[in-house]
Formats: C-alpha cells, structure tokens, sequence
C-alpha cells in the first residue's frame, strides 16, 4: 500500500489512474476480493456454509473491535450506517420534550432520524452551525442544557475535512449536558485516522470507504457503560437471546448494548471483507498510513493555496484527516480536466473533494495540482 512494489501487488486497478475518491468508494486490496470469493464457496455449500459463515463474523467482530479501542462484546454489525441510527432512534425513544444537537457539516445519515420521526415523538432538533468550515464549541455551548439527549456528530467531515477536537468537546457536553448521549460517525476517519473518540456513547461507520471494504454493513460500538441506554427496542431475532426457547413469545430478551443493532442474519459477504480489510490495514500499520498520508494531504492545501483557492477547511496539522475540499465556479470543467488525466475525485455542483489514503502517491497529487494550475 504505502511503496510502488506493494501498491501494485495490492492494488492493480489502480494501475494507470490517480485515484483521489476514497471518501465517496475505496478501491479494495485484493485480499479483499479473494475474502468474497471465499463466501461465495461457502455459500455455494448451502447450509453447510455456515460452519464458516459464523465464525467469520466473530473474527471480524474482533479485529474490528481492536480498531475501535472496544471490547470484542462492545461491537456488532448492520447493513449501513443509516440502518445504524435509526435502530439508535429505537433505543433513544425520544419526545417532544427532547431536545437532539446535530451539526451541518454531517451526513444525512446521522442527521434525519430525528427531523423525520412522526411529529407525535419528534424531538427539538438543534443545529450546530459551522463558521468558516469549523464547528467552534462556543456555537455549541448555547445549544446544549438538561434536556439535550443526543449530540451526534462526525469526527471527520464528509463534506469538508473538518476534524472534531474530541476530547474539549466530550468534556463540554458532559458538563452542560449530563444526560446526553455522544455518538460519533467515524465512517470518514476509520481506517485513515487515529481514533480518539473511545469514550463516546456509540460510535457508527460504514464499511466501504477508508476501511476498504465493500457495500453491506455497518459497524457499531457501544461501550460496555452505555449499554443498557443504548439497547434498541426493534424487531428481528440475530439480537434476540431466546429467539428460539419455548419462552420466545412471553418473554423476547434483546441482547445489551451493541448485539442489540445485528438484528437479523449479517451481511455474510460484507463482514468477510471487512475482516480482510480491517487485518490488511493492521498488517500494514495505521501509524504508517498516517505518516505517509498526512504530508500529502499538507500538499494539498499548500498547492490550493498557492493557486488562490480556499480550501473549506482549513489546515489541522496535529489533528488532520484525509478530506480535502473546495468550491469554485467552474467545478465541471475541473472535473472534466481532471478526468481527462485519470484523476479522480469527487465533484458535486460548486465542490470538489479530495480524498487522499495510504494508496495515494505524491505522483497523483503533484498531476492533481499542475491540472489544477492549467485550469486557473
């Protein structure tokens, strides 16, 4: 991943472009896709399968805890990150008289659950408003009091970059908000940053970005602390402890905590690859993605910079992420530029988003910014 040899061992569909898109889709090593095609011989075993199908589940249950900082109990599987926080809404069984804190540099997925809930349970929803791409805990403070009983937030921008200070913004909420839950996204910085946010009530990613795995789940830890608050209330039976005892119908008994979100038969094919590429992360050390990633991404602000583009977050060094973003008004014809040279990123109306991995090269920045300086 971080040298020429291994990048193209690794990774050989990379071969001939600049790929700059991780925050959106990671290109999977190929240990990934021998783990899928592992699944599909032993789902073509039929029940037999699932000799093997289980007992990936609970290696992956461990590895992904290791990167977590949780106990191998204090983590479990969804579909995605969306199923995630709606089960979370099912734990929370917030009122009227709740009030939830979100922020507008988050994804809709941790956002919606609490503006679209029926008006009869619709909680107060505040948000926390960013200034100049950064979110301040001064804007915060106002916001929170006794009745704040979720904060939700992303350690990692998916729009901009933006990295949260966790640790003042912990302390903070449990001051002036002692009732209230912290969940933390961290879909955009598992995988490429070093997690601070151990502590927090519940902690929610996706499997297929910076992680390198594939579409179909959704990772959750909850903290053996916050477990019985965050116990969700739906349906199913994977989370039910007695879904098959004679007692099932009288006396349903959902499994604690993070075991309560798996609520039927896990993404088989998503965890078998979130198995190999959370290990083929660990193999390869997240302290040296970071040293390798981190200087690229201070390239990166440096090169907008000298081309008199404002980056919509500023720099973080001590505390960067792998998010570079920009608005200009001519993003398509940047786009197109780029995509003429085999750069990829992400381009949406009057943004563009650079997401720079372990698989990222000096070569793809230094092409993304001559295209860029020809394009000004």
């Amino acid at each position: 991943m971080l040298t020429e040899s291994s990048r193209a061992a690794d990774f050989p569909s990379l071969k001939g472009i600049h790929y700059l898109n991780t925050a959106a889709e990671s290109i999977p090593p190929v240990c990934v896709n021998e783990a899928v095609a592992e699944y599909m011989h032993h789902k073509s075993l039929g029940m037999r399968g699932r000799d093997f199908h289980f007992p990936r589940v609970e290696a992956c249950r461990e590895i992904a805890a290791r990167h977590l900082g949780l106990a191998t109990d204090e983590v479990s599987f969804c579909s995605c990150s969306s199923e995630a926080y709606n089960l979370l809404a099912s734990a929370l069984q917030l009122t009227p008289q709740d009030e939830v804190v979100v922020t507008d540099l988050d994804f809709p997925a941790g956002a919606t659950p609490w503006l679209t809930a029926p008006a009869s349970s619709r909680p107060v929803t505040h948000v926390w408003k960013n200034q100049q791409g950064a979110l301040a805990l001064s804007d915060l403070a106002p916001l929170l009091n006794e009745r704040t009983r979720l904060v939700q937030v992303s350690l990692v921008s998916f729009y901009n970059g933006h990295r949260i200070a966790y640790a003042p913004l912990r302390d903070m909420i449990r001051t002036l908000a002692p009732q209230a839950v912290i969940a933390v996204d961290v879909t955009q910085a598992l995988g490429r940053v070093a997690l601070d946010c151990q502590d927090a009530d519940i902690m929610i990613s996706s499997t297929h970005k910076w992680t390198l795995g594939i579409h179909g789940g959704g990772i959750i830890g909850i903290p053996q602390k916050s477990a019985a608050r965050l116990t969700t209330s739906a349906g199913g039976w994977y989370h039910i402890a007695n879904a098959f005892d004679a007692d099932r119908f009288e006396n349903p008994r959902i499994k604690p905590g993070a075991l309560s979100f798996s609520v039927g038969m896990p993404s088989f094919a998503a965890l078998y690859a979130l198995n190999a590429s959370l290990r083929y992360l660990e193999n390869v050390g997240m302290e040296k993605i970071i040293a390798h990633a981190d200087p690229l991404v201070a390239r990166v602000h440096a090169g907008l910079q000298e081309l008199g583009i404002t980056a919509l977050s500023a720099a973080q060094p001590g505390c960067s992420s792998g998010i570079v973003a920009f608005t200009h008004a001519n993003t398509a014809a940047i786009n197109d530029a780029l995509l003429a040279q085999n750069i990829h990123v992400m381009h949406q109306v009057g943004r563009i988003r650079i997401a720079v991995h372990g698989y990222t090269t000096a070569e793809d920045i230094d092409k993304l910014l001559a295209t860029l300086r020809n394009m000004m």
